[in-house]
């Protein structure tokens, strides 16, 4: 049916039976309509095993859309249907697709579908179809947070992958669902380390960061020694440290120093897995990828001995010849290192040296690791860098190195003096935002020794009438006032022209007019008396309530009065009380303390998501969590054990961590069959010959070839589809034995949201009622919850069916299996028996059709009986069809094999050609085939049957069991 004639019959009257009028359907346009039975409909159409009636469906649907109606209750039916075809696609890239898909749909509605399908796809036998698993886990938990519990099975179960594809897809889903579970990855962790080398670029970085934490969770402080040594005093001086202080504090370094000598005595030993990541990761150094060897560079800053971290020197210095974003992130983590390990950088100094067209940014990080890199041998190259520097156009790089020569200054008192001078020099400089700099400099350097530089203070309060920069001018104020005692005469000079010109001032100058004011009313009140007054009547109205509620402390702390407390006895202790030194520090001195690499490095705050690098543990935890314990069945004795092994494990075997101990099981008996055929004698090596020959051939004892050809086949199935498979019934005698039988999906997981329904045909009689063919049913809760009430309703059949229902499941728990048996009459024909499978909560609309072998009983006759009976089914009740036997399928057993699967018959015995004979189980009409065999694989099929019907659809079967 095309597009066009959905909307035709649906418009006037439906051609089909029962099909609703347009009025009444509100798929159509009956607007006043209350029947809303049609969604129903739709709902029962998708649900149901017939592609006719899903694309109907699916047609009728686009049709509701497109006039604009809501339909959004048919989505999860539809969401069902393309995701369960998809997924079960033989092509792995469509069922990676499907399922890429389905997880990018955020809709709360379709959670169930979406767990059920990660599941799936995470015993796959495609390793990228199970990485697409791993992807897909975190989109479903930042879905639904509550399936966390399951998600973490699933993500346990890909973390025992052996593929390098699935490593990395899994780390990082294992990172955004569950970080805190250490324990999940102790047995996986030797097996990530050997892995490593080989994933791909993205999940290399993943991985390290993770066993970065993991490490500081699980080993000792390989550094424990020195930091020891460093708290006892070992470590670098303070800034400021006088000599008078070492003096003072000569005792407790030495008793620090011994308590180090202590610690050293006991031996630091590396664990061996500690030992295993340093090892697996320092080649990754020479990665093309910079996010690669940036993880590796954290990994060995945070956790390796202090000796052997110097190894990512060189790596950091090449990846600088990188895009600017680039370095952007690399110097900012170079910036943090060099704070604690100069020494590793110092021999690559002039790679830091900056350029003319890095862009602003880079240049200041330079200036920041030159700064951190500076000591007494190299501050004079240094500081010739710099003088070029400040020449430069960059008005903001210019800042920031002067900034860098007064911390220069700050950190080596050798060159404080040089320092100094070089900064007054700037001073004249044309530049206003170099001088304003150069004061802010100045000032926090005067600080140190201001008894010294009483020539520099007066040439910075000259610089008042000129420079216009509010900073530079409050610092020149705060100099003048904090150290009014050493320029007597200038001072109240400058306090006369600052109130002059306070209206025009900006706040921050204001407040230190009104400090300076303060402090020489306190120092020489004669001058500045009336000075005073007036500033602090001009702040009293100003329109900044900061300024104003300075200005009315300040005048009843400093102006004593009757009302005035006792802290205007104390005036001078504190506005003119020793203030210390400024310590110019670097701005990355304490980021260490986010992991390295990171984005709250980066920004220098705590980002979403973060995790934080743990401190080292003062124990050792147990190491025994990381062995793995190695299965018996792998430890092979002899090579052919070996190679039985590898035939009969699937091709993706080494990564299929879900086929668990049934397989070892199997593979254990199999193994031990095989090694007591095979110790007798070589003459027996026969046997497993013809174990390993697909089809087999026969031989004496042909029960037991047989047994092992089941075996196979059942091995063989179980790789193919990973579904329980019903064991055949014993078969009757004179009947060839069939081989397993072949099961069919009734309700697939995901469309029954976790429940597995699947049939076969037993081929035993149904005792309840002989003309009914006994269906056996197997269910599966795939779910979390139990199901409960298991049984059928509505069932809908074509005229002269009949079904005997099974017996009500009272309860199905969560991960168990049932069966049950019902019986069908189908009245010799193809149809399906269509009804409803429900539970306590849902209802699923299934059919079962019969293939045609499946609607007949097999009887037993004797050859001189079945060429009679064949004598009298001539003309119309035979078929005849020439064939050319599969190559495999030539000799006597195979063919009677094929026949009998494809159709439950009995073998004529003792006949000149294969014959076979049966009959239908409602109607009892006499099936009869014939195979009889020419050279070179020639054949002819004859079937004879009553029911011409049944008889070509029995050949056409025949057939494709023959030549396939």
């Amino acid at each position: 049916m095309s597009a066009s004639s959905a909307f035709n019959d649906e418009k006037g009257g439906s051609s089909s039976v029962g099909e609703p009028e347009y009025g009444h359907d509100p798929a159509s346009g009956g607007i006043f309509s209350s029947d809303y039975k049609r969604h129903d409909d739709l709902k029962e159409m998708l649900d149901s095993n017939k592609d006719s009636l899903k694309l109907e469906a699916m047609k009728r649907i686009v049709a509701m859309i497109a006039r604009g109606k809501n339909a959004s209750d048919l989505f999860p039916a539809v969401v069902k249907n393309v995701a369960c075809k998809n997924i079960e696609d033989p092509n792995q890239l469509i069922r990676a697709s499907a399922l890429r898909v389905l997880s990018s749909i955020r809709v709360t509605i379709i959670v169930p579908i979406m767990m059920l399908a990660i599941k799936e796809a995470a015993s796959d036998m495609s390793p990228y179809v199970r990485k697409t698993a791993a992807h897909a886990i975190p989109k479903l938990y930042s879905l639904d947070p509550e399936q966390k519990d399951q998600l973490i099975e699933v993500i346990e179960k890909l973390l025992a992958d052996k593929t390098t594809l699935v490593a990395g897809s899994v780390v990082m889903a294992f990172e955004e669902v569950c970080p805190e579970r250490i324990d999940l990855i102790h047995k996986n962790y030797r097996k990530l380390c050997n892995l490593l080398i080989d994933v791909e670029e993205w999940g290399q970085v993943v991985i390290i960061n993770m066993l970065t934490r993991y490490a500081r969770t699980q080993f000792l402080n390989p550094n424990i020694n020195e930091s020891l040594l460093e708290e006892g005093g070992g470590g670098e001086k303070t800034f400021y440290g006088s000599d008078e202080d070492e003096d003072e504090d000569e005792e407790e370094k030495e008793k620090k120093v011994e308590v180090a000598a202590l610690a050293k005595r006991k031996p630091y030993v590396m664990d061996p897995d500690h030992r295993l990541l340093l090892r697996n990761t320092k080649p990754l150094l020479q990665s093309r990828n910079a996010a690669v060897v940036m993880a590796v560079a954290q990994l060995y800053f945070h956790l390796a001995p202090k000796a052997e971290v110097g190894v990512i020197a060189k790596a950091l210095v090449r990846l600088l010849r990188s895009h600017s974003e680039v370095q952007f992130v690399v110097l900012q983590n170079v910036a943090t290192m060099t704070i604690k390990r100069r020494g590793m950088f110092e021999p690559y100094l002039k790679s830091f040296y900056i350029r003319s067209t890095d862009p602003t940014q880079i240049k200041v990080l330079k200036l920041e690791v030159l700064t951190n890199l500076a000591n007494e041998t190299n501050i004079s190259t240094i500081l010739r860098e710099f003088q070029t520097y400040i020449k430069s156009m960059d008005k903001d790089f210019v800042a920031a190195t002067i900034q860098a020569i007064g911390r220069c200054a700050t950190n080596i008192s050798e060159v404080r003096d040089t320092c100094l001078n070089g900064l007054v020099q700037l001073l004249s400089n044309r530049d206003e935002l170099v001088v304003a700099e150069s004061v802010v400099v100045i000032k926090k350097l005067l600080q140190m020794q201001p008894e010294k530089h009483s020539d520099i203070i007066k040439h910075m309060a000259k610089l008042t009438d000129n420079i216009q920069v509010p900073m530079a001018r409050a610092s020149i104020l705060w100099l003048i006032g904090e150290y009014c005692e050493h320029v007597p005469k200038i001072a109240p000079d400058v306090l006369r022209k600052m109130a002059k010109s306070f209206t025009n001032e900006e706040d921050i100058v204001k407040l230190q007019i009104i400090n300076l004011s303060a402090k020489l009313y306190l120092t020489n009140s004669k001058q500045t008396k009336l000075l005073t007054q007036y500033v602090l009547n001009l702040a009293k109205y100003d329109q900044n309530y900061d300024i104003r509620d300075r200005a009315r402390f300040i005048r009843q702390l400093i102006v004593p009065t009757e009302k005035s407390g006792a802290l205007s006895k104390y005036a001078k202790k504190l506005f003119l009380a020793l203030k210390p030194a400024p310590v110019l520090e670097s701005p990355f001195k304490d980021r260490d303390h986010f992991q390295l690499g990171s984005l709250s490095h980066l920004l220098n705050a705590k980002a979403g998501g973060y995790q934080e690098l743990p401190d080292w543990p003062e124990a050792a935890p147990d190491p025994s969590v990381r062995n793995v314990e190695v299965p018996e069945w792998t430890k092979c004795s002899s090579r052919e054990k070996r190679k039985e092994k590898k035939v009969e494990k699937p091709f993706y075997s080494d990564s299929e961590g879900e086929s668990g101990p049934t397989e070892s099981a199997d593979s254990e008996s199999d193994s031990a069959s095989g090694s007591e055929s095979g110790s007798g004698s070589e003459e027996s090596g026969s046997g497993s010959e013809s174990e390993e020959s697909e089809e087999g051939s026969e031989s004496e004892e042909e029960e037991e070839d047989e047994e092992e050809k089941d075996k196979k086949k059942k091995k063989k199935k179980e790789l193919k589809k990973p579904v329980n498979h019903f064991s055949s019934p014993r078969p009757l005698q004179t009947i060839a034995p069939s081989s397993a039988l072949k099961s069919y999906e009734l309700l697939h997981r995901i469309t029954g949201e976790g429940l597995q329904v699947e049939y076969c045909f037993s081929r035993q009689p149904f005792s309840p009622d002989a003309n009914m063919v006994a269906v056996q049913m197997q269910f599966t809760n795939n779910a979390t919850s139990d199901t409960k009430n298991l049984h059928m309703e509505d069932v809908k059949l074509q005229s002269g069916m009949r079904v005997k229902e099974f017996p009500e499941i009272e309860l199905l728990p969560a991960g168990e299996t049932s069966t049950a048996v019902m019986g069908i009459d189908f009245c010799d024909s193809t149809q399906a028996a269509n009804f409803q499978l429900c539970t306590h909560t849902k209802k699923f609309f299934v059919s079962i059709q019969p293939p045609v072998g499946e609607l007949m009983r097999p009887i037993f006759l004797t050859e001189n009986e079945f060429k009679k009976e064949q004598g009298q089914l001539m003309g119309m009740n035979e078929i005849t069809e020439k064939l050319t036997l599969d190559a495999k399928c030539r000799n006597e057993h195979t063919i009677v094999q094929r026949v009998t699967s494809a159709a439950n018959l009995s073998r004529v015995p003792c006949g000149s050609d294969k014959e076979f004979a049966g009959r239908t189980v409602t109607s009892g009409s006499l099936v009869l085939v014939t195979v009889a065999t020419k050279e070179e694989g020639a054949a002819q099929l004859t079937v004879n049957c009553e029911k011409m019907v049944i008889g070509t659809m029995l050949v056409k079967d025949i057939l494709l069991a023959l030549t396939q």
